[in-house]
């Protein structure tokens, strides 16, 4: 069996905060070959692939090189594909109507859940969280919590059973991958979940609608970039491009592989791991006439944990822990209740070394 992941070819677009194609970093779009070998074939834009079979199924050899070349994953990019994932197409399919079906239905039937809260466990809206946003998104949402309590709205009818049955399904992979990542880490697969409380897991589902413009020359924002707030996040997207990461300072056109999920490292994956597994930066940009939607499913600690680095990964140069625990409920109000601005949520935690003078 080869290995599951693998470097992939191209970067995509303005000047030094536009995403390039390929390595050229010109603009130009060159075909290549991934730097890794996998069977499920390159990716793009050098965004690493996991094949999620290996880390389950694999032989003890294979997946152990898997896991390390995981962990290389999350120490490089917070960011990454994974393949042969088991979630059905076709729940992935129904999903996206019944997400489609709700942005359709008239104002009236939606209004109850428009003017929520942050932390309301239904939320229906546009932006961001509205009252805080600064800038106007081109976004319309639905976020639901779904465990460890579930929550959903009354219509579309169809939309309970496909939620409550792809949350599960999605919410079993996570807990596979941060299994894997915890292995990555030379920690026992348990010690995540353990020190996060992950049994016991605060999941959210949201559903995006980004419209198209009118001129794809347009620079619509369709999401500010941004940080997560959680542990990880996966997202699959109608097939219409759009979502960009930071990578080595460039933005990087996340374009997926045929039946993938992106995977993304969110900021108490960064504090957990005191800094060495840090949460990825990313975006959605706008630039053609077809609607895009994706479906989000993000997992995060236990709301009643406090999040902290974990003791083991205090830094071998004695420099000591990157940040200071706090309850991820806490952490989730306050990231929610700020202004979107990448990743100063952050900030919240951040332990301020003092800088020594020199006399």
């Amino acid at each position: 069996m080869h290995s599951t992941i693998m470097a992939a070819p191209s970067q995509l677009p303005s000047h030094d905060d536009r995403p390039v194609d390929a390595e050229n970093g010109d603009g130009s779009a060159t075909p290549s070959q991934g730097a890794g070998v996998c069977g499920s074939g390159g990716g793009v834009g050098g965004i690493p692939v996991v094949d999620l079979a290996v880390l389950v199924d694999g032989s003890a050899d294979h997946r152990s090189q898997a896991i390390r070349e995981l962990g290389q994953a999350c120490e490089d990019w917070g960011f990454f594909m994974v393949t042969n994932h088991g979630v059905p197409e076709a729940l992935q399919e129904a999903v996206m109507d019944a997400c489609k079906q709700l942005f359709s239905l008239p104002m009236e039937e939606k209004e109850e859940h428009i003017h929520a809260g942050p932390m309301d466990p239904v939320r229906i809206g546009s932006g961001f969280y509205s009252v805080m946003d600064a800038v106007a998104f081109k976004r319309d949402y639905l976020k639901m919590f779904t465990h460890p309590d579930f929550h959903c709205p009354a219509k579309p009818a169809i939309l309970r059973d496909i939620a409550m049955e792809y949350s599960s399904c999605t919410r079993a992979l996570l807990l596979h991958l941060a299994k894997a990542i915890s292995q990555s880490l030379d920690l026992a697969g348990g010690r995540l979940s353990e020190a996060l409380n992950l049994e016991s897991c605060f999941q959210i589902l949201v559903g995006n609608h980004y419209p198209g413009c009118s001129r794809p020359d347009d620079e619509a924002i369709g999401f500010l970039a941004h940080s997560d707030h959680g542990l990880l996040t996966l997202l699959f997207q109608n097939g219409v491009d759009g979502l960009q990461v930071k990578h080595d300072g460039r933005w990087v056109l996340a374009k997926p592989l045929p039946g993938s999920f992106f995977v993304i490292a969110g900021d108490q994956m960064e504090i957990v791991t005191n800094g060495r597994y840090r949460s990825a930066l990313h975006r959605v940009v706008l630039g053609g006439e077809q609607a895009r939607m994706s479906i989000v499913s993000l997992i995060g600690p236990c709301l009643d944990s406090v999040v902290e680095p974990l003791p083991e990964m205090a830094a071998p140069d004695g420099k000591g822990l990157e940040f200071r625990g706090m309850r991820y409920k806490e952490y989730l109000e306050k990231q929610q209740s700020k202004k979107l601005d990448e990743k100063t949520a952050l900030d919240i935690v951040r332990v301020q070394h003092q800088q020594l003078s020199r006399g």
